[in-house]
């Protein structure tokens, strides 16, 4: 498919330097990622903001084609890229596995098809699941029809708790972490296994045409990467981390090049330091979540995942990406800026940032 779009083959060349001298800590600067887009034609069609509500009857090509539409109409700024993420929800993973599925307007969440005694579950690799075909079928036809000039990424597979809450509930869960530890951890471990398999599946798509790796978070790498996360885990103690989830996240961060974990909210927190310890570990995204103060008022944070030696990845507004470096400087960031900016005002941005002893 011949796109129209407002980035080029230099543009992915300077995009593979840069982000590689990120991983390698050897960008001065932050990389900072803002786009606009043209006005939507009338005739052009609203895409759902989860790609599982499109109905699996139109043809994945045809979903190619109107995704492709969009594309054409944004501008790309800074160290911005194309890419395109297959979004069936927050760890669908627990879809391929045979958990019910509901996909709605504004969210995706997943149920048990029955209650199973949690001695007695066994999770199986589905390769007639229908959500994993048309996640399969969707990934294949955008990567046919953009090459290396689309970033295509993997799915939100989720973490190992999060998924196993779904086929227990999270008030049984948290149960069964007291009454059943040793089949929590059989179950996850279970988990982990499928979750790479999931994982190198689709990247045996992706990687042979695509120039890298992309997870649902705006992270380019060159080598496999992914946003590994546990939302689950805001619930429970860091003894509990450290026993339940932590050997899933060493277990990925080894089989991953360029390991992303999202840390989402204050109840978090209590777990950086586990986190923090991980080698293989190369960053940190925050999220502060609802209600919580605005980025610039997690410097201390922000400070011990750069003196950690690990990235920081964040989506704020461009204010605050700019009193994030006045603060305390922007290498090793990555600014997901959300304002909705004109070409003026983003270059203007872009020049304010210049002026911060960083050289973009």
């Amino acid at each position: 498919m011949d796109l129209r779009l407002r980035f080029s083959a230099k543009d992915w060349e300077r995009i593979e330097r840069d982000y590689t001298a990120w991983w390698d800590h050897d960008l001065r600067r932050p990389l900072i990622q803002l786009s606009a887009a043209d006005p939507k034609p009338d005739n052009l069609p609203d895409l759902p903001g989860f790609t599982s509500n499109v109905p699996f009857e139109v043809p994945a090509e045809k979903v190619i084609a109107q995704v492709s539409a969009q594309f054409e109409r944004i501008h790309y700024y800074g160290d911005d890229f194309p890419r395109w993420w297959p979004n069936f929800g927050p760890g669908i993973a627990a879809g391929l596995l045979g958990a019910r599925v509901h996909s709605v307007e504004n969210t995706v969440w997943f149920e048990p098809m029955e209650q199973i005694a949690l001695k007695d579950l066994e999770l199986q690799y589905q390769a007639d699941n229908p959500w994993w075909c048309r996640i399969l079928d969707l990934t294949e036809a955008g990567v046919r029809a953009w090459g290396k000039q689309v970033q295509v990424s993997h799915t939100d597979l989720g973490g190992n708790l999060d998924i196993l809450a779904s086929f227990r509930t999270t008030q049984q869960l948290l149960t069964d972490l007291y009454d059943e530890p040793e089949e929590v951890e059989r179950l996850v471990r279970q988990i982990s296994a499928l979750w790479m398999r999931y994982y190198d599946e689709l990247d045996a798509v992706i990687y042979p045409a695509c120039r890298g790796r992309v997870p649902w978070a705006p992270v380019w790498s060159q080598g496999t990467s992914y946003m590994l996360q546990s939302d689950f885990s805001y619930m429970i103690s860091p003894a509990m981390f450290e026993r339940f989830v932590m050997p899933d996240l060493c277990t990925l961060c080894e089989h991953l090049e360029n390991a992303f974990y999202h840390l989402d909210g204050r109840g978090e927190i209590p777990h950086l330091p586990s986190l923090l310890s991980i080698e293989r570990l190369r960053g940190i995204q925050w999220v502060p979540g609802d209600g919580a103060p605005l980025h610039e008022h997690w410097l201390e944070l922000y400070q011990r995942i750069i003196g950690a030696g690990k990235l920081c990845q964040i989506f704020c507004s461009a204010e605050s990406a700019l009193k994030i470096v006045r603060a305390i400087g922007g290498k090793g960031f990555m600014f997901s800026i959300s304002d909705a900016m004109t070409a003026d005002e983003a270059e203007a941005f872009l020049h304010e940032m210049r002026l911060q002893d960083i050289s973009l």
